[in-house]
C-alpha cells in the first residue's frame, strides 16, 4: 500500500477512493473498527470478496492442542486461539435478480473513508448490475464507545437511472468459512467450526443466537435488530437456523425513492454466566440502542472521540504522511484499549487473528506507557487484568521451581501458550515490563489505592521471582543467567543488559511500596528480611560492559561473538528467522529488534551521555529490524544522541507499519505496539520526554523537515501541552479545577510551570558525539527526506 493512488494523504481520514481487492486484507486490518471489546475487520457490507472474515470479542478464545515431536518438562500442553465470532456486520443485497458483487456487473464508483473523528467508516457505492439496473449505496459502520457491547451499521439504497426491486437480506452468521487450510488436522478439527450451536431466538425484524466453544467452554450470545425505513408497501421477516439468523427486507424503488436499514448488532460472552444471562445481556443492549438511536450513538461517539482527541493529537507541520499516520495510530490504541475493562490488549488488538489474538510484554512496554498520559484508566483496567491472572502466574512459576509469578510469554486468559521454549520459559523480562507499567502509571497519577490494592502484590511477586531465579556470585554480584531479552535472536544467554536493569527497578520499586504500605505489605506476608534482599539484589546487579570497546554489552560476552556475514545476506532472506536456523542466529551479533537500546530509552538514567551514543552506534551496524517493535525505539535513541534526521526515518517506519505494510503482515491486523510506538517516537524521541525516579523532563529538537511539534499528556490529573519549534519550546498548563504548578524539567534545567501563563524556553544546539550510524547493508530505514 506504499502511497498507493487509491489511498491519499489526508490530515484526519484514512480514503479509499477506488477498490483495489488485491488489498482487501491490508484494507480490512486498516479500516477495522473496535472499541476494545468487540472487533469487527473493515469486511465489505456484503462480505464477498474479502481477504479475511473476521468479528472478534476480547478474549473470546478456543483452546487447541500445542504438537511437540519431543516434549518437555514445563512445556505448555495446549493453546489459546482468538475465535472469529458470529458475524454482525453481513448485508448483502439483491437488485432485481442479481446479488450486488463488486467483482460483478459494472461498479461505477466505489469509496470508502475511515474518518478518525467521528470514529465511524463510510462507505459509497454505485453499482449497476448486468442488466443495466444501477443503484446507490451508503453505508456507515460504527462500534461504539458508549455502549461497550453494541455495533450499528446505517444501510442505504437508492435506484439511480430505473425502478427495481430490492431485497436487503441482514444476517448474523456463525462458524463462516476461513481462507487457507490448517495443515493440522488436530487443530483443524478444533478451529473449523469453533463454536457449538445453544440457542436461537427470532421475530420479524430481528433474531439472536446463543453459541459455546468446544473445548474452552466460553458461551457467546449476539443478536440483531432492524429500524427500517422505506415504502409503505415493503415486506420483512426473519428466519433462523443453527448458525445462521436473516432479516430480509424486499420492496419496489423508483428514482428518488430510499430504503433505510439501520442495522444493530450487540455482543456479549462469559465463560461463568448461564445462556439465560447471556441471551438477555445482548438482548438488553440491544434495548439500550433503540432508546439512544443511531443518530444518538453517531453523537456519542464524536463526543468520546472529541474529549480523547483534545488530550491525544499531536500535531506536526513538514511531514503530512506522518501526520496522517499519527493519527490513524492512536485511533487503533484507542480502540484497542478503550472499553477492554479488566481485559488485555492483544498484539493486533481486535483487528485480525494474527499471533493467534495473544498478548504479549509489549503491551505493558509499548502501549501501556502511551495510555498512561493519554487514557490512564485503560492502563488501571489492564494491569487489574494482569493482577486477575496472579494465581495462573504463581502456578508457572512453581512448576519451574521458582518463587513469586512467572508471567507468560503469549496468552489469551493467563495460562503460558508459547510452545517456544527460549522465550515461552527463558523471556522472564515480562514481569520486570508489567512492574515498570505499575510503577509508571502510579508516578504519574498519584493512585495510592491502586498500588495499594493491586500494584504492590503484582510489585512484589515479580521481585520475588528476580531473588528465586537469579543468584550471587561469589564475590556478591547479582546474575541472572539464562535469559532471553526482547532481542529474540539472542536466546538463553546470561546477564543480559535490558532484563537486570529492569529486573533492578522491579526489585527497588517492591521495596519502596511495600514501605510506604506497610499494613498491605503484612498481609502479602512481606517482612523486613524480605525487603532487605530485594535491595541487596538490586544494588549487587551485574550490567556487562565491553572496557575495551567502550560499549555495553547485550549479553554477557555479547562483543566476542561472531560477527554476522551481511554482505552475503541476500534482501530475499529476510526476516532471518525464516531463512537460517536459530542457532545460527543464536551464535553471532546480530540483533532481530531494539534491546541493548530498550534498555537506554526507559533505563537511561543508568547510562552516561557517551555511552548512549557509542552503545547507540555499535548496535545500529547490528539490528536488522525484524520485528515492528524495533523502529520507535531506534527514533527514540536517534534523536537523544543528536542523530535527528534518522530518528525522523525511524519515526516514518513505526508510524507507516501498517498504511505501508512495511512487515508484510498487516492482512493479520495492525501492529498495535509499533502505532503506540509512533506516539513514544514523537514525544520522547524529538520531544525527548523522560520521567525517570517520577521526573517529568523533556528536551525536544526537531529534524530539518519538521517545523513544528506539538503534543499533550496528563501528569497528576494535569493537562500539559508542549509546542516544539526549531529554536524554542513552549510548555503551557491547563487544568479544570483553578490554579495549579508542575515541576518540570527542560534540557536539563528545572523550572515551574504554572496555570497562570505559558513558558518558552530556547532549545541548545547539539552536535552529535558519533558520526552518522550505518545500518546492515539492505535494512536501512526509508528516509523521509526523500519522500517528503
Amino acid at each position: 500500500m506504499i502511497r498507493h493512488p487509491a489511498y491519499p494523504v489526508e490530515p484526519w481520514q484514512v480514503r479509499e477512493t477506488y477498490l483495489d481487492t488485491a488489498l482487501l486484507a491490508q484494507s480490512e486490518s486498516v479500516f477495522a473498527l473496535s472499541n476494545g471489546h468487540i472487533g469487527l475487520r473493515g469486511n465489505l457490507d456484503e462480505g464477498d470478496p474479502h481477504g479475511m472474515p473476521g468479528t472478534y470479542l476480547n478474549s473470546f478464545y478456543e483452546l487447541r492442542p500445542l504438537p511437540y515431536a519431543e516434549g518437555g518438562y514445563g512445556y505448555p500442553e495446549s493453546g489459546q486461539t482468538i475465535v472469529n465470532v458470529t458475524n454482525g456486520k453481513l448485508i448483502r443485497l439483491l437488485v432485481d435478480d442479481a446479488p450486488f458483487d463488486v467483482r460483478d456487473g459494472r461498479l461505477r464508483h466505489h469509496e470508502r473513508v475511515l474518518d478518525l473523528r467521528a470514529g465511524v467508516l463510510r462507505r459509497e457505492v454505485e453499482w449497476e448490475s448486468g442488466a443495466g439496473r444501477a443503484v446507490r449505496v451508503r453505508s456507515t459502520r460504527l462500534v461504539s464507545f458508549d455502549q461497550r457491547s453494541v455495533a450499528a451499521i446505517r444501510y442505504e439504497v437508492t435506484p439511480v437511472n430505473a425502478p427495481v426491486r430490492v431485497i436487503v437480506q441482514s444476517a448474523l452468521v456463525a462458524n463462516e468459512a476461513l481462507p487457507g487450510p490448517l495443515k493440522d488436522p488436530r487443530v483443524a478439527a478444533v478451529l473449523g467450526e469453533p463454536l457449538v450451536a445453544e440457542a436461537r431466538r427470532v421475530h420479524d425484524t430481528g433474531a439472536l443466537l446463543v453459541h459455546r466453544t468446544r473445548e474452552s467452554g466460553l458461551r457467546m450470545a449476539a443478536a440483531m435488530e432492524h429500524l427500517i425505513d422505506g415504502p409503505s408497501d415493503l415486506r420483512c421477516g426473519s428466519v433462523a437456523d443453527p448458525d445462521l439468523a436473516r432479516t430480509t427486507v424486499v420492496c419496489r424503488l423508483a428514482p428518488g425513492e430510499r430504503l433505510t436499514l439501520v442495522k444493530f448488532v450487540a455482543y456479549g460472552w462469559s465463560s461463568r454466566r448461564s445462556q439465560p444471562a447471556v441471551r438477555d445481556q445482548v438482548a438488553a443492549a440491544i434495548e439500550g440502542a433503540r432508546f439512544e438511536t443511531w443518530d444518538g450513538l453517531v453523537a456519542a461517539q464524536r463526543a468520546y472521540l472529541d474529549d480523547f482527541w483534545d488530550g491525544a493529537d499531536i500535531e506536526i507541520d513538514g511531514d503530512a504522511e506522518v501526520q496522517q499516520a499519527v493519527r490513524l495510530a492512536m485511533f487503533h490504541v484507542l480502540q484497542a484499549g478503550a472499553r477492554a475493562e479488566l481485559r488485555p490488549i492483544a498484539a493486533k488488538g481486535l483487528t485480525g487473528p494474527g499471533y493467534d489474538g495473544h498478548v504479549f510484554w509489549d503491551t505493558e512496554r509499548f502501549v501501556h506507557p502511551v495510555l498512561t498520559y493519554l487514557q490512564p484508566a485503560a492502563v488501571a483496567e489492564g494491569l487489574r487484568w494482569r493482577h486477575a491472572t496472579l494465581d495462573l502466574a504463581r502456578e508457572r512459576a512453581a512448576t519451574l521451581n521458582w518463587r513469586g509469578a512467572a508471567f507468560p510469554w503469549r496468552t489469551i486468559r493467563g495460562h503460558e501458550c508459547s510452545g517456544y521454549w527460549p522465550a515461552g520459559t527463558a523471556a522472564v523480562h515480562v514481569g520486570a515490563d508489567i512492574a515498570d507499567a505499575v510503577t509508571r502509571y502510579v508516578t504519574a497519577t498519584g493512585d495510592a489505592a491502586f498500588e495499594r490494592d493491586c500494584g504492590l502484590e503484582l510489585l512484589a511477586e515479580t521481585a520475588r521471582l528476580w531473588v528465586s531465579f537469579g543468584h550471587h556470585d561469589r564475590d556478591g554480584v547479582f546474575h541472572l543467567d539464562g535469559v532471553t531479552g526482547p532481542d529474540e535472536y539472542t536466546a538463553v544467554a546470561n546477564d543480559n543488559v535490558y532484563t537486570n536493569l529492569m529486573a533492578r527497578r522491579n526489585l527497588v520499586a517492591a521495596a519502596d511500596a511495600a514501605e510506604r504500605h506497610p499494613d498491605r505489605a503484612r498481609d502479602l506476608a512481606i517482612g523486613d528480611d524480605e525487603i532487605a534482599s530485594w535491595r541487596a539484589a538490586a544494588a549487587a546487579m551485574h550490567v556487562p560492559y565491553d572496557e575495551h570497546l567502550g560499549v555495553h554489552e547485550q549479553v554477557r560476552d555479547f562483543t566476542r561473538l561472531r560477527e554476522w556475514d551481511f554482505a552475503s545476506t541476500g534482501p530475499d532472506e529476510y526476516p532471518l528467522l525464516l531463512n537460517f536456523p536459530y542457532l545460527d542466529l543464536y551464535r553471532a551479533q546480530v540483533v532481530k529488534q531494539a534491546d541493548l537500546v530498550l534498555a537506554m530509552h526507559w533505563c537511561g538514567d543508568a547510562f552516561s551521555t557517551g555511552e548512549k551514543a557509542r552503545n547507540f552506534a555499535y548496535y545500529e551496524a547490528r539490528t536488522v529490524r525484524d520485528s515492528s517493535l524495533s523502529a520507535s525505539t531506534q527514533a527514540v535513541l536517534a534523536a537523544e544522541v543528536g542523530h535527528l534526521e534518522l530518528a525522523h526515518d525511524y519515526l516514518g517506519e513505526a508510524a507507516l507499519t501498517d498504511l505501508y505494510d512495511l512487515h508484510r503482515n498487516t492482512r493479520d491486523g495492525i501492529h498495535v505496539a509499533s502505532l503506540a510506538g509512533a506516539w513514544l517516537a514523537l514525544v520522547a524521541g524529538l520531544g525527548g520526554m523522560r520521567d525517570h525516579t517520577g521526573q517529568l523532563s523533556f528536551a525536544p529538537r526537531l529534524p530539518a523537515r519538521i517545523r513544528r511539534l506539538s503534543f499533550s499528556l496528563l501528569w497528576h490529573g494535569l493537562r500539559l501541552q508542549v509546542t516544539v519549534g526549531p529554536d524554542e519550546a513552549v510548555y503551557a498548563l491547563r487544568t479544570g479545577d483553578g490554579a495549579a504548578t508542575i515541576d518540570l524539567v527542560h534540557h536539563g534545567k528545572p523550572f515551574v510551570l504554572t496555570t497562570a501563563a505559558p513558558v518558552s524556553l530556547p532549545i541548545p544546539p547539539m552536535t552529535p558525539m558519533t558520526p552518522e550510524p550505518v545500518q546492515p547493508p539492505g535494512r536501512e530505514p526509508i528516509r523521509r527526506q526523500n519522500l517528503l
